[in-house]
Parts: structure tokens; C-alpha cells; sequence
């Protein structure tokens, strides 16, 4: 096997592309097998020039970059490479991969499936070989990841694909900016996103009384409110904003 570049710790080439299609992230990547090339890791930011996430799985290891150092339930995206660097086949439904990290595959396809190469080194932060998830949590974990496979659950509006979005200064001396409006619908829909995820994470925080989860949430409830002008970029109604909470919650 020919030796891999090590994953840069800044800038990489290749991030404005899995930015903009998450579904291609274990496509394209040629620094793999890293922790942004997992089926479980969530893409939620770019931080120096790096994709920075959360592992749907170990929810405790807060935010880190998707070239941190894979752990041994490490599942490889459709394409991506496996943990001893070699192609996978994309062909396998990420349903299925995802069911094998957490030992509940049909016992058929969990030997076909099951890689006999020894795992790389688990990442020390503690053990990751065990999901412990009830059935419906590791049900939603697998609609999340093959909703981010296939690009998101938010289509963009027929009418914009294609189009541009262009910022004109009143002085004509100068230089309007133009934006495809698919990278300005994508950044709104992981606005959306991250909103609903704070809100999550506020709702479930042991330490805020329900007094302060009230208070904040009327923060939060007033973004969706402020992005109600990119309702006219979504498809369909129900995932746009209506200052009401994600989907009229």
C-alpha cells in the first residue's frame, strides 16, 4: 500500500467542496480514513479551513475537526476509505453500515459485511466499541446520516436552481458580488441546523432551570423568526423557518 499524506491541520484543499455537498465527503477525500470521512460524524462548521463536527455517536467529545484521529467503530462513508486505508464499496446502504457499528445487522449481511482488519487505535478519550442507544435513538441516527448523504432533507426551490444571488453597492464605482444561490441556500439550511441543535442541547441541559431554558429559547425562536425572508429559497413549507421553532415546533 503506498504511504498516505498525513491530514493537514489548516486549510485543506478540498473543504469548500464537502462543504458544499456533504455526500461527498468520503468521495473525495484523499486523507482518509480520518474522523470526517465516518458515516457518523455531523458536519456542522468550518473552522481554519478544516470541517469541524460532532460524532452522532460520542455526543461528549464536543466539537473537533474531521482530521481527527478515527476510533475502532469507525464506519467508512459510501466510497470512502475502510481503516486500513483501502476502497470500500459504496454500493452498501449506509443504514447497513451504520446497524454494524452498532452490532444489530441481520446476522446474513453482518458476516458478509464484517472487515477482518484489525481496528486502528481507538482515540483516547475513551471507549467507543459500544452503542448504547435504544432502538428509536439508533433509528433517527440512521435517517440523520442518510439524510446528510444524500445532501440534506432541505431542497432548494426549482425556480433558483442555478441562479445568482448578487449584491450591488449604490456606488456604481463599485464591484457587485455575486453568490450561487445554491452555496447561499446551503449556508441557511446549516443556520437552521445548528439552531435546531442548540436548541436541543439548551432543552436538554441538566444545570438550566426551566425559567432560563424559556428565556433563551425566545432567543432562538426570534432567529427563526429573523430567517423567515429564505422561506422563498426552500421547496417545500415544512423545512423552512416560521418563527415558531424548527417545522412549527
Amino acid at each position: 500500500m503506498e504511504p498516505r499524506l498525513p491530514p493537514p491541520k489548516q486549510d485543506c484543499p478540498d473543504v469548500e467542496d464537502c462543504v458544499s455537498d456533504p455526500s461527498e465527503i468520503g468521495r473525495i477525500c484523499a486523507y482518509g480514513p480520518i474522523c470526517g470521512t465516518c458515516v457518523v460524524y455531523r458536519v456542522l462548521d468550518v473552522q481554519r479551513g478544516l470541517l469541524a463536527g460532532t460524532c452522532r455517536i460520542r455526543t461528549d467529545r464536543g466539537e473537533f475537526p474531521c482530521t481527527a484521529p478515527i476510533c475502532d467503530s469507525y464506519v467508512p462513508r459510501a466510497g470512502a476509505l475502510d481503516s486500513r486505508g483501502r476502497a470500500t464499496d459504496s454500493a452498501i446502504p449506509v443504514a447497513l453500515q451504520i446497524a454494524r457499528a452498532a452490532g444489530n445487522a441481520p446476522k446474513a449481511t453482518r458476516a458478509f459485511y464484517r472487515s477482518p482488519a484489525p481496528p486502528r487505535p481507538r482515540i483516547p478519550d475513551g471507549p467507543c466499541g459500544v452503542l448504547d442507544m435504544t432502538r428509536e435513538e439508533l433509528k433517527d441516527l440512521i435517517r440523520e446520516a442518510m439524510d446528510e448523504e444524500r445532501g440534506g432533507l432541505a431542497p432548494l426551490a426549482p425556480k433558483w436552481e442555478g441562479g445568482t444571488a448578487v449584491l450591488k453597492p449604490l456606488d456604481p464605482a463599485l464591484q457587485a458580488k455575486e453568490l450561487p444561490l445554491e452555496a447561499l441556500f446551503h449556508k441557511v439550511v446549516m443556520i437552521r441546523d445548528k439552531l435546531r441543535v442548540l436548541e436541543q442541547k439548551l432543552n436538554s441541559n441538566p444545570r438550566l432551570t426551566d425559567a432560563e431554558k424559556v428565556d433563551m429559547q425566545a432567543y432562538i425562536t426570534g432567529c427563526y423568526g429573523s430567517l423567515t425572508t429564505f422561506n422563498v429559497l426552500f421547496r417545500d413549507k415544512e423545512d423552512a423557518f416560521t418563527g415558531q421553532g424548527p417545522k412549527g415546533a
